[in-house]
């Protein structure tokens, strides 16, 4: 993260996002199949396997592609979408993978206090403690445990869009995203618009 200054002179922290090129790979319809779609690919890779690169013989060598749900449109396939499509003070809902943190206790995963280390408390500090009473008989669905922590779909929403730079593909949203560096996002703007971007 870094941070701008508004025109009023206020500093706020941003998350500078590199958008890369988006291209329309494919368009669907109602007549052919069924429903209305627009499909976007990014991030350029030369080791596509046959199918992949057949299905983007008409634009770039494109590896990761995402559809769209779309009433209507007026995009063709090769159309790019950059950043222009964003204004500063849009409002947008950032989804993306959050950092694994791999196998991980109840106290880092779900903020237990841990028990105390005093008192005869033997190696203790920082176990479940007690799951269920004996007449409840199993362990309930849901029940705060350890295990796999991070790694899942995480969304922050309404975020603002602070700025965009047009000739350096960059997005500046006003707090934090979900994942790590070089991950991929997904921006969606909070009027229904969807742009898929990194």
């Amino acid at each position: 993260m870094t941070q701008q200054f508004k025109d009023d002179g206020t500093v706020v922290p941003v998350t500078l996002i590199k958008a890369e090129k988006n291209i329309v790979t494919q368009i669907r319809d109602m007549e052919t199949d069924g429903y209305s779609a627009v499909q976007l690919g990014t991030e350029t890779s030369n080791k596509l396997n046959k199918p992949d690169a057949g299905h983007v013989k008409d634009v770039e060598p494109l590896k990761t592609l995402r559809e769209f749900r779309v009433d209507n449109t007026d995009l063709k396939i090769g159309d790019q979408i950059d950043v222009a499509s964003f204004e500063p003070g849009t409002k947008v809902d950032v989804t993306g993978c959050s950092k694994g943190r791999g196998f991980a206790g109840v106290m880092k995963r779900h903020n237990f206090s841990g028990g105390n280390a005093t008192h005869g408390n033997k190696d203790m500090q920082r176990k479940p403690g007690s799951i269920a009473s004996h007449p409840q008989g199993k362990v309930i669905r849901g029940q705060k445990m350890p295990g796999r922590m991070g790694n899942d779909q995480v969304t922050v929403k309404n975020l603002e869009v602070i700025s965009t730079d047009s000739n350096k593909n960059i997005i500046a949203i006003k707090g934090a995203v979900p994942g790590a560096r070089g991950g991929l996002i997904l921006i969606r703007a909070r009027d229904g618009k969807t742009i898929w971007q990194r």
